[in-house]
């Protein structure tokens, strides 16, 4: 055998970046055919009413407008988006069409496409447009939908889509006979990711071959194809969807929208190719919105802290439709409620509201983030009331390790469980409690320092990752010797294209010089393909790159035992120059000149989970309600890391959108449903210089026993303790005020209005 190379575990740069320092990325903005049309989305600019006319003429007589798409010309029945996760038959009627019909539901919706010689030309006759709606009372918040006085659904009888219920032990029973009970009520706000490149196609109709590609897929670009195909009566191959490069994702990016059909439906129109690219209050608007969620949750304890019971009721805020992946960050909400803590008895249910705002989807840790607040927040009070030490409360109610795996609470409908697969959850929060030297800064808790208010914070988590039923890559060995690698996982910006070479590399035991390229994504490249989402990546991807691994070592060895005379177990694959049988040797370029591929799969219904915890030092100035972020720790075990550099950066970077969402951002509707935070000079988000001093930790002494690699996702594990933390150490450093934080965005004038709230509550004490 050869030398094992150990390129797992390497701080490896990343191979990726210097395509995109040199300008040489290509993202379909960059696109452009012959003949190319551009396209403009006309919006719905209301959010509720019975849509009655739309007069097209005076832009079709705008010179270089060539044509008007409405439901009228794509056809009745007008195709809806499925789901991608979660389909169930009572998210049927709420699904969304593609283009409105007979109805508008959110400002935003598409009513229609303008096709035109370009997209300055587009967008002039989207403004010609006249469109009639007869307006319709809003659903503008929860409580109005639960309510039911005004349908967003007609014969459905109720805005509630449906109730996920998450069950472990009997929880009613604990409470019955706890010693402490308490009950508080927490809010997340509705923000979402905003990526540096904005969604865009180019798609390209092929007349005479009856073939389409579209360019400018991402994510899930397989069942996309899938959805397509269907919508547009075609059969799957038929299509090629073409991953370019995706400057970022973060969950919103690559789901199935309406103008993902909109686009090549044109394209096969008008028999010209036709490109589309969204600007950013486009994003603000249609792009899936995330989190929204608000919770009644209620804790019972024995006197000295042991947690008996979690219960608690949920509100899902989830937009106009239910669409894409829309339901997994409420599901989430109920199955995770409970967190890293052994909590023996536990009735979470949460409803899926319908209101006139941009449906919802998933936002890098989707519902995790909304728990983590809820719980932790919750924690941190029943600790206060106990007497008990706040870390040492979560020191006693952690799931030992023994307890592995842990069966967390199941969720239905349908019935379905997950497993905490191995881990030692003391671990971790002791790391953490030492890097931010939370004994030594004990005394600065509450303390005022120069006119500001100093105060630690604690969370502790789980991070699902490892997504399943499975994935698939296939190895090429090329002319010249060199190895391509096809992978069915996408790349969004997460280092994919390195961390995979160096599993291939370690798995051939060739150099990573050996690795001509790692192609993603596209459907050409591989039979089946389930893309890259929660934290599947490396644990699915990874793993099917091993097994197509061993197979190309047998199918070189079986080359060269033909080559050289002798058996396969003879072969000795030294590198990719010297491949040895009974003293004579080849290169891999002089094996070659016959077909040298082999294809790998890998299969698990099985999750992993990353855990660990984090702690933040903040000072807050209770003239203004801002808050410095002095320090941020972040410890996690991720069971096996590939590259420590591409993986730090990903925990630093889900950390600061985690800030972000818990201090600045907040996507604002008013009572009629319209958007006053559409535009990034409303809606704030974090700059370099915001967040300084952010440490990250990553252990691996806890290998995942359910994939070879011993991976565990961690892509989102940054992001989904941070609201929960900071708003704790926000608590505590406003303790002496008596102020609780219970909800985000914790931003300066929320900040100041609670410190003004308390003060007379304060002077009457």
């Amino acid at each position: 055998m050869g030398k094992v190379n150990a390129f797992i575990g390497s701080a490896v740069e990343r191979i990726e970046d210097l395509r995109f320092l040199r300008g040489r990325g290509q993202y379909v903005g960059d696109l452009t055919r012959e003949d190319l049309l551009h396209a403009a989305v006309l919006r719905s600019p209301i959010a509720h009413g019975h849509l009655r006319s739309i007069d097209a003429r005076a832009a079709l007589a705008l010179t270089g407008v060539r044509a008007v798409l409405t439901a009228a010309e794509i056809g009745r029945p007008v195709p809806k988006i499925p789901l991608r996760l979660g389909a169930l038959p009572a998210f049927v009627p709420f699904e969304q069409p593609v283009i409105a019909d007979d109805k508008v539901r959110y400002v935003g919706e598409p009513v229609a496409v303008v096709l035109a010689d370009s997209a300055a030309l587009a967008e002039d006759g989207a403004e010609a447009i006249e469109i009639a709606i007869d307006p319709l009372p809003v659903v503008a918040d929860r409580q109005q939908s639960e309510a039911g006085e005004v349908l967003l659904f007609d014969g459905q009888g109720t805005n509630c889509a449906l109730h996920y219920t998450a069950v472990l032990g009997d929880a009613d029973a604990a409470f019955r006979r706890a010693s402490y009970v308490r009950r508080e009520r927490f809010k997340v706000q509705r923000h979402t990711a905003v990526p540096m490149e904005l969604r865009g196609l180019l798609a390209e109709w092929d007349e005479a071959g009856g073939r389409l590609t579209v360019s400018g897929a991402s994510k899930v670009t397989f069942f996309n194809r899938r959805t397509l195909a269907r919508q547009m009566g075609l059969a799957e191959d038929a299509i090629d969807m073409v991953e370019n490069d995706v400057g970022g994702g973060f969950g919103v990016r690559g789901e199935f929208y309406p103008e993902d059909f909109l686009i090549p439906f044109a394209a096969r129109f008008l028999r010209r190719p036709v490109k589309w690219i969204e600007d950013r209050r486009e994003h603000m608007l249609a792009t899936n919105h995330a989190r929204d969620v608000e919770c009644d949750v209620e804790i019972a304890c024995q006197s000295d802290g042991t947690i008996l019971a979690l219960r608690g009721h949920g509100l899902a805020d989830c937009g106009a439709y239910i669409r894409t992946n829309g339901p997994m960050g409420p599901r989430n909400v109920a199955q995770v409620l409970s967190g890293p803590y052994l909590i023996p008895n536990i009735h979470i249910d949460v409803a899926l509201l319908m209101t006139n705002k941009t449906p919802i989807g998933t936002y890098r840790g989707p519902g995790r983030f909304e728990a983590d607040f809820f719980r932790e927040r919750l924690l941190d009070i029943a600790a206060q009331d106990l007497g008990i030490d706040r870390v040492e409360f979560r020191r006693r109610n952690l799931i030992p390790e023994q307890e592995m795996p842990y069966a967390l609470a199941t969720i239905s409908p349908p019935p379905g469980g997950t497993v905490c697969d191995s881990g030692n959850y003391q671990v971790t929060l002791a790391r953490c409690l030492a890097e931010i030297d939370w004994d030594g800064k004990a005394a600065l808790q509450g303390k005022l320092i120069d006119g500001r208010y100093h105060g630690l914070g604690i969370g502790c988590y789980l991070e699902g990752g490892g997504t399943g039923p499975q994935e698939n890559a296939r190895f090429v060995v090329e002319a010249d010797g060199s190895i391509s690698l096809y992978v069915g996982s996408s790349a969004l910006g997460q280092g994919l294209e390195t961390v995979f070479a160096q599993i291939a590399a370690d798995a051939l035991e060739l150099p990573m010089s050996c690795i001509r390229g790692v192609f993603h994504g596209s459907t050409a490249y591989v039979k089946e393909g389930f893309g890259s989402y929660s934290s599947r990546s490396v644990v699915m991807g990874g793993s099917a790159i091993l097994a197509a691994a061993a197979g190309l070592r047998e199918a070189i060895r079986n080359a060269a035992a033909r080559r050289l005379g002798g058996t396969p177990a003879e072969v000795e694959i030294v590198d990719d120059k010297r491949i040895t049988c009974r003293g004579r040797s080849v290169g891999l370029a002089d094996l070659a000149d016959e077909p040298l591929a082999a294809d790998g799969n890998f299969s698990s219904d099985k999750r992993t989970y990353s855990y660990g915890a984090h702690a933040a030092h903040v000072a807050v100035d209770p003239g203004t309600g801002h808050v410095e972020l002095i320090d941020y720790v972040a410890v996690e075990d991720v069971g096996r890391i590939i590259n420590p550099k591409t993986l730090h950066g990903q925990t630093v970077g889900a950390i600061v959108q985690g800030l972000g969402g818990a201090f600045l951002e907040h996507l604002v509707y008013d009572a009629e449903g319209q958007l006053l935070t559409g535009s990034l000079a409303d809606y704030m988000m974090p700059v370099a210089s915001d967040f300084p001093t952010i440490r990250a930790v990553a252990l691996e002494l806890y290998p995942s026993p359910v994939n070879p690699l011993g991976a565990k996702g961690a892509g989102e594990g940054g992001i989904i303790p941070v609201g929960g933390v900071v708003a704790n150490a926000v608590a505590a450093a406003l303790a002496s005020l008596g102020v609780q934080p219970h909800e985000l965005p914790l931003s300066p004038p929320r900040l100041w209005q609670l410190i003004k709230e308390a003060q007379p509550s304060r002077s009457a004490g």
